[in-house]
């Protein structure tokens, strides 16, 4: 079993969210076209999705250093982003180190064409819960950010063994909670989440699939 890290938790405090009026604003509606993952999820209206997901120069930069630290990635590494989005981060990620080898994988063509035009060759149109042409450990580190827990169960467990079946290293970040309070402040605000979870239920979950990885998990106070 991995380590619990905290990699990302501050920038997703940063982010301010009001959960009563998300509930209210045809919520089933907006789930149904988030769930698209298109135009409108990344960058139409806040109430489908990001409300405009751009690049911020800099912005994904410290959690870059702090994955190129903790795994001792360099230019000779290798790195796979398991529902990358846009790629922010591997973008950042190769400002750092140009020659570490990066791949992205998403479901989303609109965001595979709005990433940015110096990686879009890096990335592949690819479910986190197929199988992936890769070899064993192909790859140093394997990440995925605020993708697995939009996994239905049994698909989650297959994107958990093709996880670690094709990463040295892994680290897996998923919305969680720890109180009532938290669960229905998830409940309100997510729009794409299919895997409800507690930490102890996710850490059962990672177990039961031998998924040796590491993990954070981000909450909704």
């Amino acid at each position: 079993m991995g380590k619990l890290v905290d990699f990302v938790t501050n920038l997703h405090k940063s982010t301010p969210r009001n959960y009563i009026d998300r509930m209210k604003d045809e919520k089933a509606k907006c789930m149904s076209i988030a769930k698209k993952y298109d135009f409108d999820y990344w960058d139409g209206n806040r109430r489908f999705g990001y409300g405009g997901y751009k690049y911020i120069k800099g912005r994904w930069k410290p959690i870059a250093e702090k994955l190129i630290n903790f795994y001792n990635l360099d230019n000779s590494s290798s790195i796979l982003d398991i529902g990358c989005g846009k790629a922010f981060l591997l973008y950042e990620l190769k400002l750092i180190l140009p020659e570490i080898k990066i791949v992205g994988t998403e479901i989303s063509i609109y965001a595979i064409e709005n990433a940015k035009e110096e990686i879009k060759k890096n990335l592949i149109l690819h479910p986190a819960e197929k199988k992936y042409q890769f070899k064993d450990k192909e790859f140093d580190l394997a990440i995925s950010l605020n993708c697995f827990h939009n996994l239905k169960f049994f698909d989650l467990e297959c994107a958990l063994k093709e996880m670690e079946r094709i990463s040295k290293n892994k680290y897996l970040l998923v919305e969680s909670y720890r109180s009532d309070v938290e669960l229905f402040n998830l409940e309100c605000w997510a729009l794409t989440c299919q895997s409800f979870y507690s930490p102890d239920e996710w850490i059962y979950i990672f177990e039961k699939n031998n998924f040796n990885g590491d993990y954070e998990f981000i909450y909704f106070e």
